[in-house]
């Protein structure tokens, strides 16, 4: 393998790995999304199941319980995010942001309770990269993505189980049509409070994941503001993949790109100040946005709480 083809093996590896946390949270997001729930809370939903998947993890002594319950974790955001938004039919940014401000404080100040104040975090049962027998041995393709972690087999498997589901099954035609025409799903017998408390739940259970991926599957503990804004890069994916499984997982390896270019930047020593690296994702997001944000139709009733008459 010549010097370039394994740099660019390297490279496109760190994508996808980059680009998991923003493809399990934008799944989630679709969900609630399509259902007619702007969820800009993410953020905090994500945050907050990384230290239950790292707490999990620690206390239960195996990375899949932390995962187990950084997703039951996700659920009950989920549903708490629901009671508000659907039924008390707050503003859904403003509790959105509420959400990122209460994951940040609490995480910050439960992380210190648990795990206290030191350089030299305990060791906990994290994932390792597992090969694929046989399809790991394929040039180049086998190394990025046959040679990862469980957490990250099970997202890309996610994305058409998650297309199945939307649009192929009569659960999936409820969730768009709520989304769409609440209304009229609630004159035909569909129950509109129902499916957007089950797509919240969904959402808040994938961006649980997605926290529990950056602690247990990427650095192997839990920091504070971990997550560096990439809620808010999941609703840009959620947007630039235009609502639909597919469209989100290219744009999540578009976003996870940026930032891994950013750490082989960094890594390489480029005589650049590290803040402007830095700046990379979030301006290929801003830079994304600006050329597709016009193109893409959000679903009709999104953002727009329901009141049955």
């Amino acid at each position: 393998m010549t010097d370039f083809l394994k740099e660019l093996t390297n490279f496109l590896a760190a994508d996808v790995r980059t680009a998991v946390p923003l493809l399990l949270a934008a799944t989630g997001l679709i969900f609630s999304e399509r259902s007619g729930i702007v969820n800009i809370g993410a953020e905090g939903m994500m945050l907050i199941g990384a230290l239950a998947g790292v707490a999990g993890s620690y206390f239960l002594g195996h990375a899949w319980m932390g995962v187990l319950v950084a997703a039951l974790v996700g659920v009950l955001l989920g549903l708490l995010f629901g009671f508000l938004v659907v039924t008390a039919r707050a503003s859904q940014i403003v509790i959105g942001a509420a959400f990122n401000l209460l994951g940040l404080g609490l995480t910050t100040s439960l992380a210190r309770v648990i795990f206290g104040v030191n350089t030299s975090p305990p060791p906990i049962d994290a994932f390792k990269p597992v090969a694929v027998p046989g399809l790991s041995r394929i040039p180049v393709l086998g190394e990025v993505i046959f040679h990862q972690t469980q957490l990250t087999y099970l997202a890309l498997v996610l994305v058409p189980v998650t297309y199945f589901i939307l649009f192929k099954t009569t659960l999936g035609l409820k969730v768009r049509a709520v989304g769409e025409y609440p209304r009229a799903a609630d004159t035909v017998g569909i129950n509109v409070y129902r499916i957007r408390y089950g797509a919240s739940m969904v959402c808040g259970m994938f961006c649980g994941l997605a926290g529990a991926y950056l602690s247990l599957s990427l650095l192997n503990f839990f920091t504070e503001n971990m997550t560096a804004g990439k809620g808010f890069i999941a609703l840009a994916t959620v947007i630039f993949g235009k609502w639909n499984p597919f469209g989100v997982l290219g744009a999540a390896l578009v976003f996870g790109a940026g930032e891994a270019l950013q750490y082989r930047l960094q890594a390489a020593g480029a005589n650049v100040p590290y803040q402007l690296l830095l700046m990379i994702p979030y301006l290929l997001t801003i830079a994304a946005l600006a050329g597709f944000v016009g193109r893409a139709v959000p679903p009709a009733s999104s953002g727009r709480p329901y009141v049955k008459e």
